[in-house]
């Protein structure tokens, strides 16, 4: 989509702090984090929520779960971590491309 900010992420149009990219994939810093490590795992292929997965998305959902897991212990995050997934409105999803939340380091992350 033309619009969308994370799709220009992953185009380069739009600078970030980026900590991996390949052919599929692009992770980088929160630019609101809420906790000392705080990133976002995203698909370079628009698709709007996990809501709009199916079968055919499977083998790259699971890349980014393996993926976020690495990236999180190269972050620090080696004792645990958080893998956050907004989807639609409802569940607070603000930007309509799918993203992996994943955040830590902080004894104060509320409990849930």
């Amino acid at each position: 989509m033309s619009d969308c900010i994370f799709c220009k992420i992953a185009k380069g149009e739009i600078p970030s702090k980026k900590l991996y990219e390949d052919d599929e994939v692009i992770a980088f810093h929160d630019i609101r984090p809420i906790a000392p490590v705080h990133f976002l795992l995203m698909p370079r292929l628009h698709v709007e929520s996990l809501n709009e997965c199916s079968e055919v998305h499977a083998a790259l959902l699971a890349k980014m779960l393996l993926l976020g897991s690495r990236l999180a212990k190269e972050q620090g995050l080696g004792t645990g971590f958080r893998t956050m997934i907004n989807t639609g409105t409802g569940g607070g999803q603000e930007v309509f491309h799918l993203h992996f939340h994943i955040f830590g380091g902080s004894a104060a992350l509320p409990k849930t």
